[in-house]
């Protein structure tokens, strides 16, 4: 993602997650503060889809639309914050290619493991990507029925 793409994004945001409105000014920060964890799908000249994530603390997220202001030193987790998709980008693979971009972006920055918080019915797609939920409470902001899930991030030792 780059930045002339986040008016889109935003665009995008509101018609994909109405119920968790966020302030533009986050999302241009975390791409400011990790622009390797920030992609953008396009098709036809158009933004299709988005997904931001950052380094972070273990098994928590930022409260929802809140600025963090600098990423944490060291940071012992990827934090996917937001993966958002056009109704005519589904189905076809996108959503697990994202995924699978924000692990390897998590590895190779030597991170133990992934966090997120599942709002809506997503949790049945995270769960098929090997997050599980965890029994400490997703931040308020993202609703009563959200759940806070984590992966382990399989590390070079763990893969040969």
């Amino acid at each position: 993602m780059r930045a002339p793409d986040l008016p889109a994004a935003s665009d995008l945001a509101a018609r994909i997650h109405p119920d968790y409105p966020e302030d533009d000014a986050v999302m241009a920060e975390r791409l400011r503060l990790c622009p390797g964890g920030c992609f953008a799908l396009t098709g036809g000249g158009i933004l299709l889809g988005y997904a931001v994530g950052h380094p972070w603390r273990a098994r928590s997220v930022p409260d929802l639309d809140t600025r963090v202001g600098a990423l944490p030193e060291p940071a012992e987790a990827w934090c996917i914050h937001d993966v958002a998709l056009a109704p005519q980008a589904r189905g076809r693979g996108a959503a697990a290619a994202v995924v699978g971009l924000m692990l390897r972006e998590a590895a190779r920055r030597r991170l133990q493991e992934a966090v997120l918080v599942a709002v809506g019915d997503a949790a049945g797609f995270w769960r098929r990507h090997g997050f599980r939920p965890i029994p400490q409470a997703a931040p308020p902001g993202y609703g009563g029925g959200a759940a806070l899930m984590v992966r382990a991030i399989p590390t070079p030792a763990d893969a040969g």
